[in-house]
Order: structure tokens, then C-alpha cells, then sequence
């Protein structure tokens, strides 16, 4: 693509014989160190870093054009073709989407927003729509990934280049459909703006991000964008929204006004469930929709998972899939990394790994654990080992403590990923949020010497839950990223 038609909707003039418009275009970049003869540099204005000040850098580096929101930026002596826009990270979207294609078009577009259940459901609905030959491509926090091809994914959401390329290479390789995890940086930074969406999911929204958005509704705002600026602008006919009614945001929630709703929940919904029966393997329960009234059982446990199961099957029916051939397709799911993922034993002890890193993530999946204990009438103990990362919200650290203490028998509180802060530091700031006679407790900020030590101090039949990093195979140090994964620390002391 020459940069006269990746820039013919930013009003350059069309009858300009500049000869660096006929230039192919190489790539577009909004970091200056990887700009590349012939590419375009977007100075992007970011939270720590300004692109303005690497303008010489780009030009050094070949950049044929600019695209800046300052042009007193941009040197005198540069002759290539500089683009002054209001908003660069909105440009810096748009140009992604030409540049690639507008591969969204091409494909059935699903994306998930809200504080969690955003992974369960993008595996649900990939396992869902590929039983039924409908390859659906996942992009999300664990990976990119389409059938068996897969990238890295660095980020819940990527940068607008990395998506747009990333949709592209998804219908290069046979995706017909596509399952995005959508976060609220990226909405609040514009990143999916060029996504045209068929159906946007809302689960819930609870505490999290504060130290990005400062406010609750600040959060929710950036939410909403989803359903309002993004579906709106959506090209696809029919757009759905799914959305959780028995959430208090879902239920405050706008929706752009050619979009469909559907509600999903507990409480009068379209569909509406109904918990008949659940052990730590499966759980069965009634799904009432507005044709029928079916029995589901799925080979997953807690009430939580329950939520992400029926919004999903309500997502896959808007792509055509229906209720029926969701139930059947669920029963063989062999559930998602890191979400109340069960590790294998052959012993008595049952341990479960989970990604839970907010209050009401920890305290969902320590109530799910508790229903289960309940219900098959086991007096085993609960025991919970977490931990709370650093350079990250630290509103959270005393309110995970203190559900913790709530909702289990016994509690190891220990690193997560402290990153460049004093592990102690974080451990001491979880431990204060304890309650002052809550004793069943210790303190090991070494991650894999605390998963040991619950381990063993289960009896048979216990349960532990080993919480907050989930699917992750690292932990991050300083500034360092070594490997570690809950899973296989808690399977080789097992």
C-alpha cells in the first residue's frame, strides 16, 4: 500500500504530486527504534513517554512520514509528508486498520469486557464454535492463538498495530471467527476503535485497575465504550450486547441503540440459571431461555465458571450456534489454564490453581470452593495461598487479606510478581489487611516454599487454592522474568 491510500482519510490533498506519496508503505510504528526505511512513525503521547521527543530517531531511521499532534515537533529539515491530528493514538488505529485491511470485517467478532471472566469465556466460546467447524481464533491474556498456531501475547489487549496484524494472520490461517479479550486500557486508549464487532460481552466490574483509572467510574466509563462508541460504529448487522443483569454495573450499563441485548443471570433474565448440583469435578444446572427450559452439566466447578458458561452460550447463539449444540459440545471442555484448573493427583489432596488477582475474583472462586464443601456435606479444610504484585493497585492488598481470612480454614500469604517493590514490603501491606484474631496464618515470601509448606500441611481430602497468577509461567523480580507456574510447583510437591 503506497501512503496516498493509507492516508486518503486523513484530507491530504488528493492532486498533491509529492512523489513520496507513491512510496509502498514498509510498516507503521509508534516506537521509534523500530521505524524502518520507508514506514511510518505515529508520535504517541503515553503515561511515562512523549513519541514527540524520538521524532529525530524516526527520521534517522527512514520514516517517510510523521503523523504528530505537535508539528513544531517535526525539524525543518524533514521533507517527508507530516500528518498534525488531534488524537494520534486514534490515528495510529485508524492507519493500523487500513494498513492491514480491516481484517475485522472479514471474520464474526466477539469481544469481552469486564474485571473477570474475560479468559473463561474466550476458551468457552472457542471450544464451543470450533465443534461445530467454525475455526475461531482467541486473542487474549494467555496467548494469540488459532487451532494450532500460536503467538506470545504480552498484554490482555495489544497495541493497535500488533491487533489489527494480528486479526489479519487469524484469517490467513482459516479463522472464520474471533473471541477478544477487550481491557479497559485498551478501550481508554483507543486500541480496538477500528474492531467492527458482532456481539460485546459485559461479566461484571469490581475492583481493579484504580491506580490507571483512579475511579470506579472512571473504570466502568472505559467499560462502556464497548458498547456505546464501538457498537455503534460497528458495520455488522445483527450487533448483540450480553450482558450480566445480576451485576450492578451491568444493570447500569448503555447500549449504543441498534444493538440487541440479552441478559444473562441468576435473576430475571433471557437466560437465567439455576444451580442444581456441584462437586470440585462438575456442576448441573437449569438454564431457562426465552424458548425453553434445559439441564446443563459442565465438567466445571463454582459459580463463577457457571456465569461464564451461560454467556457464552448466549454469544455463541448470536453467531448461529444453538443453545442444544452448546450443551453438547460443553460436556468433553476440558476447562481453561489457570482458572480453577485442577491439578492432577493420585493422592487424596486436591489443589487448585487460579488466575484470582482482585477481591471479588478471590473471594468468587474461595465461595465456589466453600459451595462445593457444603454441598457434598466434607468437612475438609480450605487452605489459600496468594499473593498481591507489585507496582500495582494497592488499594487491593488489604481487602484480599481480609477474604482470605473470611473464607478459608488456613492461609500462606506470599510473592506474586513484587516487580521493582520489596516483596516484605507487599506481604506486610497484605498481612495488615488480616483480621486481628484471624491466627490461622504464616507469612513465606519465597512463592514455591509457601505452595510446599500448604501441600504439606493438608490432610486427606483438603483443598488448597493457590491463587493470583493462574495460567503464568513467570514471576517477575525486579526487572527480571524468571520461569515459574503455579501448576508445576504444585504437581511436583503433590
Amino acid at each position: 500500500m503506497d501512503l496516498r491510500h493509507l492516508f486518503l482519510q486523513f484530507n491530504i490533498n488528493r492532486n498533491d504530486l509529492n512523489p513520496v506519496l507513491e512510496h509502498e508503505v514498509k510498516g507503521i510504528y509508534f516506537d521509534a527504534r523500530q521505524v524502518v526505511p520507508d514506514s511510518v512513525f505515529v508520535a504517541i503521547k503515553g503515561t511515562q513517554n512523549d513519541g514527540h521527543k524520538f521524532i529525530d530517531q524516526a527520521i534517522l531511521n527512514g520514516a517517510i512520514a510523521l503523523v504528530v499532534e505537535q508539528k513544531n515537533k517535526v525539524p525543518d529539515y524533514y521533507k517527508g509528508l507530516v500528518i498534525a491530528v488531534p488524537n494520534t493514538r486514534q490515528a495510529l488505529d485508524t492507519l493500523a486498520a487500513t494498513f492491514y485491511g480491516f481484517p475485522s470485517e472479514e471474520l464474526f467478532c466477539f469481544g469481552i469486557t469486564g474485571t473477570n471472566g474475560k479468559t473463561s469465556i474466550t476458551y468457552i466460546l472457542e471450544h464451543i464454535l470450533n465443534t461445530y467447524h467454525k475455526p475461531t481464533a482467541v486473542m487474549g491474556t494467555v496467548n494469540h492463538r488459532i487451532q494450532d498456531r500460536l503467538w506470545t501475547s504480552q498484554m490482555t489487549t495489544p497495541d493497535p498495530v500488533t491487533l489489527q496484524k494480528r486479526l489479519r494472520d487469524f484469517r490467513d490461517h482459516g479463522a472464520v471467527a474471533v473471541a477478544m479479550e477487550v481491557s479497559s486500557h485498551a478501550l481508554d486508549q483507543k486500541r480496538a476503535d477500528s474492531v467492527h464487532f458482532n456481539t460485546a460481552i459485559f461479566t461484571n466490574l469490581t475492583l481493579d485497575h484504580l491506580d490507571y483509572h483512579k475511579t470506579m467510574q472512571e473504570y466502568f466509563q472505559a467499560k462502556q465504550r464497548l458498547f456505546t462508541d464501538l457498537m455503534w460504529s460497528s458495520i455488522k448487522k445483527p450487533r448483540f450486547a450480553v450482558v450480566n443483569i445480576d451485576d450492578s454495573y451491568g444493570r447500569k450499563l448503555q447500549v449504543a441503540e441498534p444493538v440487541v441485548i440479552w441478559t444473562y443471570g441468576q435473576k430475571e433474565a433471557d437466560f437465567q440459571f439455576k444451580i442444581l448440583d456441584m462437586n470440585y469435578s462438575e456442576t448441573t444446572f437449569e438454564l431457562k431461555t426465552p424458548v425453553d427450559t434445559l439441564k446443563v452439566q459442565i465438567p466445571l466447578s463454582g459459580l463463577h465458571m457457571v456465569y461464564n458458561v451461560v454467556a457464552s452460550m448466549a454469544a455463541a447463539l448470536s453467531s448461529g450456534i444453538s443453545i442444544e449444540q452448546s450443551i453438547k459440545a460443553l460436556r468433553n471442555f476440558e476447562g481453561v489454564p489457570g482458572r480453577l484448573q485442577k491439578v492432577q493427583t493420585s493422592g487424596s489432596k486436591t489443589a487448585f490453581v487460579d488466575y484470582a488477582h482482585t477481591p471479588d475474583a478471590l473471594e468468587n472462586v474461595l465461595k465456589a470452593l466453600n459451595e462445593i464443601r457444603n454441598l457434598t456435606k466434607k468437612k475438609n479444610k480450605i487452605i489459600t495461598v496468594f499473593g498481591c504484585g507489585g507496582d500495582r493497585d494497592k488499594t487491593k492488598r488489604p481487602l484480599m487479606a481480609q477474604i482470605a481470612a473470611r473464607l478459608s480454614d488456613f492461609v500462606f500469604v506470599t510473592s506474586d510478581n513484587p516487580r521493582t517493590e520489596d516483596p516484605f514490603t507487599i506481604v506486610n501491606e497484605v498481612k495488615a489487611g488480616l483480621p486481628a484474631e484471624f491466627i490461622d496464618y504464616e507469612v513465606e515470601v519465597d512463592r514455591e516454599k509457601a505452595i510446599a509448606a500448604a501441600i504439606r500441611q493438608a490432610s486427606a481430602d483438603d483443598v488448597i487454592l493457590i491463587a493470583g497468577k493462574g495460567h503464568e509461567d513467570y514471576q517477575i523480580i525486579g526487572t527480571e522474568k524468571i520461569h515459574f507456574s503455579d501448576f508445576e510447583v504444585a504437581r511436583k510437591y503433590l
